[in-house]
């Protein structure tokens, strides 16, 4: 891709290119078939290009931010049996839930509010965890949920079949082989 920039920059610069000045202005076109096929190739592949540079912003769309709230705050809502029983190791080993969520839930400078109460959320659950002190890691633990508002994925499985809609649509949603991903089936 980085090529076909290039090429589409060499082939544009060369376009504007200073042309040998011919005092006799000609009358007619003096355009062969080469040049002619060229300047339209040229032009074509810049057409071409411009969508791609254009579309080119899914960092941070509502798509990705639904898909981090629901993989990542669905590790995090899991972690209830653990945080009860005060298994400090268990939620060591899902940190990564943590981080990923406050980055991925919250990202631009729109959510920059959010995201340091998020991140201040996190460090006051790690320090529980680092002081082993089990009431301060529960009270933050819920604090970071209520904060978030993390509620992890509904379960539509357990519903005896009857399901508020469809779960997930292709292999890649991040509902599909989960409790919420249940599919309407004849």
């Amino acid at each position: 891709m980085k090529l076909f920039y290039l090429l589409t920059a060499l082939a544009s610069a060369s376009a504007f290119a200073p042309q040998a000045v011919n005092v006799r202005q000609p009358t007619d076109l003096s355009m062969d078939r080469r040049t002619a096929a060229a300047q339209i190739g040229i032009a074509a592949s810049v057409v071409a290009g411009l969508p791609s540079v254009v579309l080119a912003d899914g960092a941070s769309s509502t798509t990705t931010i639904q898909r981090a709230k629901g993989i990542y705050g669905s590790r995090i809502a899991a972690l209830k049996a653990a945080i009860k029983e005060g298994d400090f190791q268990a939620v060591a080993a899902e940190k990564s839930a943590f981080v990923l969520y406050n980055s991925g839930a919250y990202p631009g400078t729109k959510n920059k509010e959010k995201k340091a109460n998020a991140i201040e959320g996190t460090n006051k659950i790690f320090a529980a965890i680092r002081s082993k002190d089990k009431s301060a890691l529960k009270k933050a633990y819920d604090e970071y949920l209520a904060l978030c508002e993390i509620t992890g994925l509904p379960d539509e499985l357990s519903k005896g079949g009857f399901s508020q809609g469809q779960g997930y649509s292709n292999d890649y949603d991040y509902r599909a082989r989960t409790k919420a991903g249940a599919i309407y089936q004849r």
